[in-house]
């Protein structure tokens, strides 16, 4: 057990994953990481969340009725802007210069418009530099070394995820409440105080953060092993192990380490980072599949906020709930999911699989894929409902019908379900699988999706509604929702995310997962797979 002298006289335990301090010292366990630091990161991560979904999940309103854009230009606009990533924004909607006019016949100026998407692309570029690296950071606070924390590390990103949604939940009811409500200015003012309290608490954690000591760049890894391996590529594999270089045995061996021409790093790679590149391009299969269920999550913030708007939304005589503030029933349900998953299903399902996760994290994603099947489907007959009772009234031309918004409550309920079980595997298996040196590039695999998954979706929407507009026919998607015809639009997502799911279970099938130290007693085991997999290696190059 390492351990190191005070001076006191008595000596105390040290990590043993290589963690230091901030002045590059071993970090002593007693003094932080674990839950201690990461109650300062969870904190840190409901602020700014609480500002990012403040902005996010009404924006689509605002677009359209601030801005006058159309059904498909605002949506597309808002999964663009979430697709690339506070005070310059609040700026925007609260001075008199950069405000747009409140005439519904006036257009914003190209100043104006051109202000407020500056302003959200910055925010866009700042979360994007963020997010990777703040969920490794915390997953770092526990030492894999030891079994107590390995244990509670398995626990780390379902709640990880629980504090974002969290800090979602708080944008979708109050802050929506005053942007509709009270004023533009003050609901964007809010998230922008919510940013600058996320950043104070971060801040006040800094002396019981772990941190890693940097190891170089992995897109320079990945490059040098990759232009090592292509400038080789006639090479034969050598039959004597001894002409790579690094040897290790339980290592598969290829090109970019073979000793072969000059000795540069562009040219002779160890087999390490050969083996580190593997694994971060083995799960890009598992990234390309996971980017339509991002697509099916963008729906939450775009066109399902927009049926929203055309339902009588009156609780009470003097009392209407925002469009956007059923989202919130996305974040309520995914929170009492998670929390039911954590502490009830998982030491269930233990006992039976013997797995530490209770399922693995591919099977979890999986479950969540299919949820998103049945997502699409009820979407898809609840909106040819609104459709039917529109037609059958004559209410096409009306902005609101008398029908409660509340029909829409299933699919955000199922939303939040399929969160618990989709988002937070998806993080989870992308931090978990990449190698130690590439953590946080693994979990930018997780952002990348999102990021993938929202361009798609504009993508997507604007194919659809052009392609359904030729030969001079009414599209799938006006302006006029109840002059559209979305009921087909989702019923295409359910299609699309039905090939998906067939996908994901080809290439879930062939995935085998990293060798991964498992809690027997006292012992750490490795998976029986992987273990397979490195004699297999061995007898390879014995051969």
């Amino acid at each position: 057990m390492a351990e190191v002298d005070r001076g006191f006289g008595h000596e105390e335990e040290v990590t043993k994953d290589g963690s230091v301090d901030l002045k590059g010292r071993p970090f002593i366990r007693s003094k932080g990481g674990r839950w201690t630091a990461c109650s300062f990161i969870v904190g840190y991560e409901v602020f700014e969340r609480m500002a990012y979904y403040g902005i996010a999940t009404n924006l689509v309103l605002y677009l359209t009725d601030k801005l006058h854009e159309g059904t498909v230009s605002s949506s597309n606009n808002v999964t663009n802007w979430v697709g690339t990533g506070m005070s310059m924004l609040t700026l925007t909607v609260s001075l008199h210069s950069l405000r747009p006019p409140e005439c519904c016949n006036t257009n914003a100026t190209p100043l104006q418009v051109g202000i407020f998407y500056l302003s959200l692309y910055i925010i866009a570029v700042g979360t994007g530099g963020t997010k990777p690296n703040i969920s490794t950071m915390g997953a770092d606070q526990f030492d894999d070394f030891d079994p107590k924390e390995r244990k509670q590390k398995l626990s780390f990103f379902n709640w990880w995820m629980f504090s974002i949604f969290f800090g979602t939940l708080f944008a979708n009811t109050l802050i929506i409440y005053v942007q509709d409500d009270v004023g533009w200015g003050i609901g964007y003012g809010i998230p922008t105080a919510g940013l600058l309290i996320s950043i104070l608490v971060f801040l006040v954690g800094t002396p019981f953060y772990r941190h890693k000591i940097p190891t170089g760049s992995p897109f320079t890894v990945i490059a040098r092993v990759l232009v090592a391996a292509i400038r080789k590529w006639r090479a034969m594999l050598p039959n004597d192990s001894k002409e790579l270089y690094e040897l290790s045995l339980e290592e598969f061996l290829d090109k970019a380490a073979m000793k072969s021409g000059p000795d540069t790093p562009w040219m002779l790679c160890p087999v390490t980072q050969v083996e580190e590149t593997k694994r971060m391009m083995k799960m890009l299969p598992v990234l390309l599949v996971s980017i339509i269920p991002s697509v099916m999550a963008a729906q939450v913030n775009t066109l399902f906020v927009k049926q929203g708007k055309t339902l009588n939304r009156s609780m009470g005589p003097h009392f209407k709930i925002p469009p956007a503030s059923l989202a919130a029933f996305v974040t309520i349900f995914m929170l009492i999911s998670l929390v039911l998953y954590d502490r009830f299903l998982v030491p269930f399902v233990r006992k039976y699989t013997k797995n530490p996760r209770g399922i693995t994290l591919l099977q979890r994603m999986g479950i969540g894929l299919a949820i998103h099947v049945l997502i699409m489907i009820v979407a898809s007959l609840t909106e040819r409902y609104r459709l039917k009772f529109v037609r059958d009234h004559g209410l096409v031309d009306e902005k609101t019908i008398p029908l409660s918004i509340f029909i829409l409550l299933p699919q955000f309920a199922l939303m939040g379900i399929a969160d618990t079980f989709v988002e937070v595997a998806k993080i989870e298996f992308f931090y978990d699988q990449a190698p130690e040196g590439m953590k946080s590039l693994g979990t930018s695999y997780f952002t990348t999706t999102l990021g993938l998954g929202n361009f798609l979706s504009s993508i997507l929407l604007k194919a659809v509604s052009q392609i359904t507009m030729r030969g001079g026919r009414e599209g799938w998607i006006q302006d006029n929702l109840n002059a559209s015809q979305l009921d087909y639009y989702y019923g295409f997502f359910a299609l699309l995310s039905v090939l998906n799911l067939t996908l994901f279970m080809v290439v879930s099938t062939l995935y085998s997962y990293n060798s991964e130290r498992m809690e027997a007693g006292d012992e750490i085991v490795e998976d029986g797979a992987a273990r397979q997999r490195e004699d297999e290696k061995e007898a390879n190059i014995d051969r």
